[in-house]
């Protein structure tokens, strides 16, 4: 069985490497890390974890719920990243002293706001699919799922250079 872990966490980190880059956006990000890549990464990390939870027949019914939700907040979250990368771009074309100058931290703060209640909204889209599963699972399958959560955020962390909060990642939008 923590053979089986084991080889699912690193195929997801592999996986997932893509997604590192998408953490900072960056002037390549987008060419780094095309939506097909994005999607087939996202496909694979759910795969990972329905296989390492090893679902039975009545739990499978729940499972489209929660792949469906996870894909959507990737989705959502490659647009936001998307839409900060598009907006650095524009200001890197400025002058620093005519970037200072246009800014507008209302306009900011409405963006953010934006950002946070999207992000928002999908967690609890999550979360609301994963209840009726979690409620099923086994000891033995929520101990994988806490292990491959744990594992995952630390190569995450790593992959992107060191302990930082998720919402960094929405700071310039």
């Amino acid at each position: 069985m923590l053979r089986m872990v084991g080889a699912g966490v690193t195929a997801l980190f592999f996986t997932a490497s893509p997604l590192a880059y998408a953490q900072a956006p960056s002037a390549g990000a987008a060419e780094r890390s095309s939506a097909a890549d994005w999607a087939s990464s996202t496909d694979a990390r759910i795969e990972i974890t329905k296989a390492a939870l090893q679902l039975t027949p009545d739990q499978e019914k729940h499972w489209p719920a929660v792949a469906e939700a996870i894909r959507n907040r990737a989705n959502n979250r490659q647009a936001r990243i998307t839409k900060a990368t598009e907006r650095l771009s524009e200001m890197r074309d400025k002058s620093p002293l005519e970037a200072l100058r246009d800014r507008n931290p209302v306009d900011f703060m409405h963006r953010r706001a934006d950002a946070l209640a999207q992000r928002s909204t999908d967690l609890k889209k999550i979360a609301d699919a994963w209840q009726p599963l979690y409620q099923t699972l086994t000891p033995d399958q929520k101990r994988r799922l806490a292990l491959l959560t744990i594992l995952v955020i630390r190569e995450v962390r790593s992959a992107v250079g060191g302990p930082r909060e998720q919402s960094d990642e929405d700071d310039e939008e």
